[in-house]
């Protein structure tokens, strides 16, 4: 039996003042590993990653979300299932916990500190191990700090899937490397990602297929 594509997109247009930021777009996102949606600024990436939760809607066309219409989903329950970290990370006021809590109210911090492992938050220099973590004020993190206290916020709504829309380009070599290796993780134990990049050697070595979008259309796919 043929595997149910994650997303699937059939001759998408997204029009807005005349202007196509996809058009006629066509694909399908397996769910599993890591998918990599590669092109220049502009081409329609980021439009593309709305789609899969409802922050846009298509002009015309149709989008599913493991075989059904994404237009017959409740948006608040496609979005629990459907995780997004953007381009800039947006920790709120408060400590780290507090941040988590806002995913999930009840969460344990045996709960958040094993997430907080999932994204490699393993320690710091302001105490020992995840529980020191908890504890930090989440303002004053660095950049990859906080991209990666995001998608540990993220993760503690239990996503089915997780959409990252250049979720490294605001943060040094290094913290990129992490956040890489964090989402290859997460992709093995099950939770697959599509994730937006305009950089061509991170899609080839961080995803397990790229797909190349120009102009609003997908040009190919192929393994990375």
């Amino acid at each position: 039996m043929d595997e149910v594509p994650v997303f699937a997109f059939v001759d998408v247009v997204v029009e807005r003042d005349g202007v196509r930021a996809l058009d006629g777009f066509t694909a399908a996102i397996p769910g599993r590993g890591v998918t990599a949606v590669f092109g220049p600024s502009g081409s329609g990436k980021s439009t593309l990653l709305r789609l899969c939760n409802r922050l846009d809607v298509p002009t015309s066309g149709r989008v599913s979300f493991c075989g059904k219409d994404i237009a017959d989903i409740d948006p608040l329950r496609l979005r629990r299932r459907v995780g997004m970290c953007f381009q800039r990370p947006t920790p709120f006021p408060g400590t780290v916990a507090d941040n988590l809590r806002v995913a999930e109210p009840e969460a344990s911090d045996a709960q958040m500190r094993e997430t907080l492992e999932r994204v490699a938050l393993t320690g710091s220099g302001h105490g020992s191990g995840t529980q020191s973590w908890l504890d930090r004020d989440a303002t004053a993190l660095s950049g990859g700090e906080a991209q990666r206290v995001c998608l540990a916020r993220t993760l503690m709504a239990q996503p089915q899937v997780l959409l990252l829309d250049e979720p490294t380009s605001a943060v040094d070599a290094e913290a990129a490397r992490v956040i890489e290796r964090a989402v290859r993780e997460l992709a093995d134990d099950g939770i697959p990602a599509l994730w937006v990049t305009h950089d061509r050697a991170q899609a080839e070595r961080a995803a397990d297929r790229v797909l190349h979008i120009e102009r609003g259309r997908c040009t190919g796919q192929v393994p990375s």
